[in-house]
């Protein structure tokens, strides 16, 4: 299947390219397309269907489209980041952080949680596929973890240096491309995403 994501991120086209193999993954540019979504609601899934159903309307014929909204989300701050992973701290400084200033600020704010059962946090990917007007499908996995003391790892990207995947005993940034598919969010999401595809 031709599949238009619905993102700007290239890291996120070549994770989800890993896995699905057997589809085409394009990203709006790829066509010319002025895709610019401001995600304004209050969970990853509506986000999600709110960018898919944006692009959707613009495509080329003949494209399903394809759209993630994923965060981080810790128990010590109430679930923050949240739907706002990627636009955390801005309230504070005024503007969007990069990926290792998001980082420390975070560290920063976990300082007072000196245990690692208090540091306690998951990855969200919420996935959502419109093949047609009236085909739409959403898809939502986790995984589980929790927030280091310091970044790890040089791999990935966002909040993995500092998210320690239990299951994998390393952080996000610590994994191999194949291991983050296995054990990663987007990863879980995706294998889900690929029984549905295996469908239609």
């Amino acid at each position: 299947m031709n599949i238009i994501l619905a993102t700007t991120n290239n890291h996120k086209r070549k994770e989800f390219s890993r896995i699905l193999k057997d589809h085409t993954l394009f990203l709006p540019s790829d066509f010319a397309l002025p895709f610019d979504f401001e995600e304004t609601a209050e969970t990853f899934t509506e986000n999600s269907l709110g960018k898919a159903r944006a692009l959707a309307q613009i495509v080329p014929k003949g494209y399903a489209v394809l759209a993630d909204d994923s965060g981080l989300c810790v128990d010590a701050l109430k679930g923050q980041p949240g739907v706002r992973t990627a636009r955390y701290g801005m309230e504070v400084f005024g503007h969007l952080l990069e990926e290792h200033e998001r980082n420390e600020y975070l560290l920063k704010n976990m300082k007072d949680f000196t245990q690692i059962e208090d540091r306690s946090a998951s990855f969200v990917c919420a996935l959502s596929l419109i093949v047609k007007s009236h085909r739409v499908f959403t898809i939502c996995e986790s995984v589980e973890g929790h927030i280091t003391f310091e970044q790890y790892g040089k791999g990935g990207f966002g909040y993995d240096p500092v998210f320690f995947v239990t299951e994998a005993g390393k952080t996000m940034a610590e994994l191999t491309g194949p291991e983050k598919d296995l054990y990663s969010h987007r990863g879980r999401a995706t294998r889900h995403l690929i029984t549905l595809l295996g469908e239609l």
